[in-house]
């Protein structure tokens, strides 16, 4: 059995309407430098989204939620901040910023498998609940 790892994570929110402050969650970045691992899981719920602000253009929304995984998987697809090291691409897409994309604060987690992480915070965080 391989040694638990403590992680970083932080979820990815979409928020439409900016000056409201309302957003869905859309996605969980998780990153464990020990292990060498930085990615990120997207699944906007468009229909949530479309709840808070029906005129929302949801082409740019997917584009720029598309690029977070592209990031964290870095080299030159990514650009210039696929070249930076893992623990720098987390801490650029984790950075507070005033845009339709933001996450959350960053939180600590103990898991054995980052893979199964990554699916608890998504059920946990991400993923509408179920009755």
């Amino acid at each position: 059995m391989p040694d638990r790892c403590t992680y970083d994570y932080a979820v990815v929110r979409v928020v439409p309407r900016v000056e409201r402050g309302e957003f869905v969650n859309a996605g969980v970045i998780v990153a464990c430098t020990a292990r060498g691992f930085l990615q990120a899981r997207i699944e906007l719920d468009e229909q949530r989204l479309l709840a808070l602000d029906p005129s929302a253009d949801l082409e740019p929304i997917r584009q720029a939620l598309a690029a977070i995984p592209a990031i964290c998987a870095g080299g030159a697809a990514a650009g210039p901040i696929g070249k930076l090291s893992l623990r720098e691409r987390f801490d650029w897409l984790v950075a507070p910023r005033s845009s339709s994309i933001q996450t959350s604060p960053v939180h600590v987690g103990r898991c054995d498998e980052l893979g199964s992480a990554m699916e608890q915070l998504l059920e946990r965080l991400v993923r509408a609940p179920r009755p």
